[in-house]
């Protein structure tokens, strides 16, 4: 008798404990809240360097875009932000005659200039699907504690939303202000 009793309470221990283990990672309480990208160094020519975190976003068609947030640090020490977005081939042709929007959810619109002239050699034949960014005036203005939604314009018209958690704006913020 005593043994059943002892088996039950265990058992009942060990369900809770169960169920306290699945809320406790559910919450993702005792998890590091944000993931960090990793930061990729490359050296382009000689005293030039360049620091990339790459991330993943989906459209509002469920497509996936690719986010590159490239640090430049040229020899004479200058350093530049650019962000670059790429989209599958053939589902989109980005309007480069109008800016990046970005958007926070307060309402406040910040504009990326468009630097996609730099990254193409025939400038004759650009890639549709490509855009490049000027982030470095911005960065100060971003909260990553605000939701923020990217507005690449489209030359068919319907702009390509992409929601960017938050996690990726402090990445952003880290990879400017690293001193590498």
């Amino acid at each position: 008798m005593i043994g059943y009793i002892i088996r039950k309470i265990l058992a009942q221990f060990l369900l809770l404990a169960s169920l306290a283990l699945t809320v406790f990672l559910g919450l993702g309480i005792g998890t590091t809240p944000d993931a960090v990208a990793a930061i990729r160094q490359l050296e382009e020519a000689p005293g030039q360097m360049v620091y990339q975190s790459r991330q993943t976003l989906k459209d509002q068609h469920g497509n996936s875009w690719q986010a590159i947030a490239f640090k430049r640090v040229s020899p004479n020490g200058k350093t530049s932000l650019e962000l670059r977005l790429v989209g599958f081939p053939d589902v989109v042709a980005i309007d480069r005659s109008k800016p990046l929007l970005l958007t926070n959810s307060m309402g406040e619109v910040l504009t990326a200039d468009d630097n996609s002239s730099l990254i193409f050699t025939d400038l004759s034949v650009p890639e549709s699907n490509v855009g490049e960014y000027d982030l470095q005036p911005l960065l100060a203005q971003l909260q990553p504690e605000i939701p923020l939604s990217l507005t690449l314009p489209a030359i068919d018209g319907e702009a390509i939303n992409l929601l960017v958690p938050p996690s990726f704006v402090k990445d952003w913020q880290t990879l400017f202000s690293s001193r590498k």
